[in-house]
């Protein structure tokens, strides 16, 4: 799964790898990003290598190949899978119909997608491409699609949120104010916190006093699913 920004990043390099034969610059890539420094361009360009979106090849200057693109097959890397382009996506788990008692626990659960980490914290780059599946139980889910996610940090302590959890989410696109959501803000950072409307502001708030409250305005911030269970070991 990628962001908006590393989306656009990557869609660029692969037209002008088709137009040209050889990647962009990066001032090029700072250019058609509309970004203002260099570093934002490498953190994009380590995070689509990380998820093996591209290839930077060694020795070789602005060497760069696709390896995939988000809304098709593999560009040149036969192992790649067809998705589409989200910052939470993948073949999420759907609410079955209440099955008969005489079904066992197993036939009954529904299989949720984990889909990487997410931060309680100070707001990382948390959102990942899909690892594996976890099942659970219908009555832990709501209607609709859902996700996983484990925990980092431990700014929703106060709400019985602490690192290395899994929250479960219903993905949707709003919210009511005290719902705890995950959060994507200005299309790059996302995090777990609590939603309050001030206003036309958004409020992010912690459920921990060592983390301060942080207002945005509505175009910065997108509303990806909201929390309806938590999985915990000890």
């Amino acid at each position: 799964m990628l962001t908006k920004k590393q989306s656009e990043l990557l869609r660029f390099i692969h037209e002008r790898l088709q137009e040209a034969g050889v990647p962009p610059s990066f001032d090029e890539m700072k250019e058609a990003l509309d970004l203002r420094s260099k570093s934002g361009i490498h953190r994009l360009i380590l995070a689509l290598e990380e998820r093996h979106f591209i290839r930077r090849l060694p020795n070789r200057a602005r060497a760069i190949e696709v390896l995939r693109l988000p809304e098709s097959a593999t560009v040149s890397a036969p192992r790649a899978q067809k998705f589409s382009p989200s910052v939470i996506e993948g073949n999420l788990g759907r609410v079955r119909p209440s099955s008969p008692s005489s079904r066992s626990e197993e036939d009954r659960s529904v299989a949720v997608p984990m889909m990487g980490r997410i931060a309680a914290g100070t707001p990382i780059a948390a959102i990942q491409t899909r690892t594996h599946t976890i099942s659970m139980p219908p009555e832990f889910l709501a209607s609709g699609e859902h996700f996983a996610l484990e925990v980092r940090g431990d700014s929703m302590i106060e709400a019985g949120i602490f690192e290395d959890d899994t929250v479960i989410i219903r993905r949707q696109d709003d919210a009511e104010t005290g719902d705890i959501v995950v959060a994507l803000i200005d299309d790059e950072e996302a995090t777990l916190k609590r939603l309050r409307r001030r206003g036309a502001s958004i409020a992010l708030e912690a459920a921990n006093p060592a983390y301060e409250t942080r207002i945005f305005g509505p175009d910065r911030v997108t509303i990806q699913g909201k929390l309806v269970s938590l999985i915990r070991r000890y």
